[in-house]
């Protein structure tokens, strides 16, 4: 099998299992916030650990300040995210989500100096309105969780763009370590100040669950560009809004509305142009 199709299927591979992530969060009500992403980041300090110490490399790191910055804005890009998947349904929160790669355009534009030409500004409008369409504003507290939702893509953004420099100094199993590391030492006060809950049987298996799911959909991704440009894998990133629909519909009989719809095909729209953009600037 040719290269760009194995990068292909691993990176398919990877959006299913991010949202096998995402709808094992949903499912998991009674868990404060914190107690998740601790658990969600314990079994990667674990993995890339071991890949580190297997490559006989540093695990000191060599920019720290942006490591540590990465760190912060992954750490918030998840909390808002999780926070969202409690209490909107699962393809709204994923759809936001997904608007990070245009939020990495205009913070790569201001920060990394990076141009970006009209086409990317149509998408990124395109994005905007699809964003505008799934939040669905009603100037009620009720939106609050949806615009929180919004706010995860743009802490995922900032993260992604320290990643973009980073990859110029660190490894990614490095960055990996720095993120899963920070987020679960930031969590113990966190629930030890009272937002934790001893976990039922139930509970704890989908806590490990979650930690596999996350773990494995960033192993999957991390090896699909191994295999292929990013630019190329980009676009099907966005199936991870279908098996999330998916999911919701069959788990929680979330059936999305026609503006949920209205949105997810913009955004997508918007990701595809982005897309034949990059192709042909590259």
């Amino acid at each position: 099998m040719e290269r760009r199709k194995i990068g292909i299927i691993l990176i398919l591979l990877s959006s299913l299992f991010f949202a096998l992530m995402a709808a094992t969060v949903k499912s998991l009500n009674n868990v404060p916030v914190a107690e998740k992403i601790f658990f969600r980041n314990l079994l990667g300090i674990i993995v890339s650990t071991y890949i580190i110490l297997k490559k006989d490399r540093k695990i000191s790191g060599n920019n720290k300040k942006l490591l540590f910055l990465r760190s912060v804005f992954g750490l918030l890009g998840v909390a808002c995210y999780f926070f969202a998947l409690s209490k909107i349904p699962l393809a709204d929160a994923v759809i936001l989500n997904k608007l990070s790669p245009f939020f990495v355009i205009v913070l790569s534009a201001i920060f990394l100096k990076e141009k970006f030409n009209k086409t990317q500004v149509i998408s990124l409008i395109a994005a905007l309105i699809g964003a505008a369409f799934v939040i669905k504003p009603q100037f009620s507290y009720t939106i609050i969780p949806a615009f929180i939702g919004l706010l995860s893509a743009f802490f995922a953004g900032a993260a992604y763009t320290a990643i973009r420099h980073l990859r110029h100094t660190d490894s990614p199993e490095i960055i990996v370590f720095y993120f899963t590391l920070f987020s679960t030492l930031t969590m113990i006060p966190v629930m030890a100040s009272g937002y934790f809950v001893l976990p039922t049987l139930n509970d704890m298996i989908k806590l490990i669950l979650l930690g596999v799911f996350a773990t494995t959909a960033q192993f999957l991704m991390t090896n699909a560009y191994r295999f292929a440009p990013a630019g190329e894998l980009s676009i099907y990133t966005y199936m991870n809004i279908v098996f999330s629909m998916i999911l919701g519909i069959v788990i929680w009989f979330e059936i999305p509305d026609i503006f949920s719809l209205i949105g997810a095909f913009l955004i997508i729209t918007a990701g595809v142009i982005n897309y034949f953009s990059n192709k042909v600037k590259g």
